[in-house]
């Protein structure tokens, strides 16, 4: 049955249902009757009734309106034909333009029997539309990753740019507006709601020589949108630093400040970093979403005998325990879900913190003022007065902090903080380097965790793969054994990822517990010595080992193993 006979002959779900044997009368009325009392559909009623699943539904639908079904997950779009039907419809009536017929263009469609939406998208699209069933859970999504806020950045910016032109004398004011209709106000709004959508963890604005770039970190990778409007960088910079509370006047030193906003039903934490560059000002916010609250140890990924092991540390009434690993690679996500298991009504928990980064209810949390010199040094000597049970750093900068977190932890109190190396081993020995007595660290470091992100291949366009000989060597040099008979996956790049083969990230943890010979070769400041020991702790497995492990179960790539392994590929190919 084509367009034109669905047209004509007014077929009625309910009637097709009958037909095909999955609805009888009584039920049917009953869904018209639950129908009524919602107002939605009759394809969802009846599905929510539990009188047919989605999947026969949709069957019956392709079968009797003979139109195609099409599973939209491992479809691969043309954006300029998506494109073509301006985005409100596509959400309004639930369509997505699927390819191009000899004739007209194959568009999916949740509810293909709604006439109503036929018709409007051959008035807008000016071709005849030929509908196929698809799944509506499916067609949302790819609604949220196909429309981008791209184009609408660019007209926003067009205007914004117009009415700068017109207010050179006046820029203040078109960055302190209040006015939700103006470019400016719009022009971040529109930012803000396509970094939620693109789950951007950080949003770069950096103005260049006759351009401006708006730059989103997804999955770890910055992606690029050029705007050809560079005065609107003035603009935008003046409005964010309205709303984080900075002096609009200073354009010539750094500036940090934060602010909270409401995006798609997503409470926001906006922390704000400014820096004068060569054409203006250049801004890094850093985008925390605290609408899910604080991830759990178990949703972390890491391993199970690891957890078990990490969870028996934080439950020690002393000593220090440090996470380390690069910026961005959430080692403050796993320290606050650690200090989540530990805060009860029996325990005084104090955090230093800067910026403070999540709220906890009982918690002591003390930001740094640098401006009024309370730094880490000065609010950990106040709180170990305190009577704390356990005292959060949010990291180890300098050694003043560094003495002072672990004669804490050799007092009685369990200390928790971040450091910023390469990996567990090297850890205990930069803070060595940092000038702390090797014996006080010998005596007061407990473990350390070190952790990194990689990518997760995009389960939508999931591919084999076959390593190049260089790779497969270092593989193989990592896993002890022979690795030629096992399959590898990479990303060949669809819609639900960006094109890019990767959709949300991994954690890769490595645990390194002190023992006797550690402690040992720390006494007498032995690198070699220490280094020796933390590779034969028979519970220690490396960052690059548990990266492989992903990769051969398909969830990662060979690419990002060797992104997190301490040799470079080539290398390993000698070994």
């Amino acid at each position: 049955m084509d367009n034109e006979k669905i047209r004509r002959s007014k077929v009625r779900l309910g009637d097709l249902l009958i037909d095909a044997g999955l609805l009888n009368d009584i039920q049917l009325q009953r869904a018209l009757q639950e129908q009524k009392r919602t107002g939605f559909k009759l394809g969802r009623t009846v599905i929510e009734l539990g009188f047919v699943d989605e999947q026969r539904l949709l069957t019956a639908l392709s079968e009797q309106l003979n139109i195609s079904f099409i599973e939209l997950k491992h479809f691969k779009f043309d954006n300029a034909l998506v494109q073509m039907l301006p985005e409100n419809l596509a959400r309004r009536f639930r369509v997505i333009v699927l390819s191009r017929e000899p004739v007209g263009l194959l568009v999916g469609m949740s509810d293909p029997l709604d006439l109503f939406a036929l018709d409007e998208m051959e008035r807008v699209l000016r071709t005849p539309i030929h509908p196929a069933v698809v799944r509506e859970d499916e067609m949302l999504k790819a609604l949220d990753t196909l429309y981008r806020r791209t184009s609408e950045l660019d007209i926003i910016a067009g205007e914004l740019e117009g009415d700068l032109k017109d207010s050179d004398f006046d820029l203040s004011a078109l960055g302190a507006t209040n006015n939700s209709d103006a470019p400016v106000v719009r022009l971040l709004r529109t930012l803000f709601e396509d970094a939620v959508q693109m789950n951007a963890s950080d949003i770069h604005i950096e103005p260049g020589d006759g351009v401006l770039r708006i730059r989103q970190r997804i999955d770890g990778v910055l992606s690029e949108h050029i705007l050809k409007e560079p005065r609107v960088a003035s603009a935008l910079v003046m409005r964010l630093k309205i709303m984080s509370g900075l002096d609009i006047a200073e354009k010539r030193l750094p500036q940090d400040g934060r602010f909270n906003i409401r995006v798609k039903n997503h409470a926001i934490d906006v922390r704000i970093s400014t820096m004068p560059v060569q054409y203006g000002e250049s801004v890094v916010m850093r985008l925390l979403d605290q609408t899910n609250g604080i991830t759990s140890l178990e949703n972390g990924g890491m391993p199970a005998p690891m957890l078990a092991r990490f969870r028996q540390l934080l439950q020690r009434s002393f000593g220090l325990v440090l996470v380390t690993g690069p910026t961005g690679s959430g080692k403050t996500t796993t320290l606050y879900a650690g200090l989540s298991e530990l805060n009860s009504p029996q325990k005084k928990i104090i955090t230093v913190e800067d910026p403070v980064e999540y709220r906890l209810p009982r918690v002591n949390q003390v930001q740094v003022n640098a401006k009024i010199d309370l730094s880490f040094s000065r609010i950990l000597r106040s709180a170990l007065r305190q009577d704390p049970d356990i005292l959060l750093i949010g990291e180890i900068r300098d050694h003043e902090t560094a003495e002072i977190g672990l004669r804490a932890a050799m007092t009685g109190h369990m200390v928790l903080s971040t450091l910023h190396t390469n990996d567990a081993p090297t850890t205990a020995m930069r803070l060595i380097d940092m000038g702390v007595e090797p014996f006080l660290v010998a005596t007061a470091l407990t473990a350390v965790l070190a952790q990194r992100l990689i990518r997760r291949v995009c389960e939508s366009c999931r591919a084999t793969h076959i390593p190049q000989p260089h790779q497969m060597a270092w593989l193989e040099h990592l896993h002890g054994a022979s690795l030629h008979t096992h399959t590898f996956y990479k990303g060949t790049g669809c819609h639900h990822c960006h094109n890019t083969g990767y959709s949300g990230r991994l954690g890769v943890f490595e645990l390194l517990e002190m023992n006797a010979e550690m402690i040992a070769a720390l006494r007498r400041n032995d690198p070699q010595g220490f280094a020796d020991a933390a590779l034969a702790s028979p519970n220690y497995r490396p960052l690059a080992i548990c990266a492989l492990d992903y990769a051969l179960t398909g969830l990662s790539s060979v690419e990002e193993v060797l992104k997190v392994s301490v040799f470079r590929a080539d290398e390993g190919a000698n070994q």
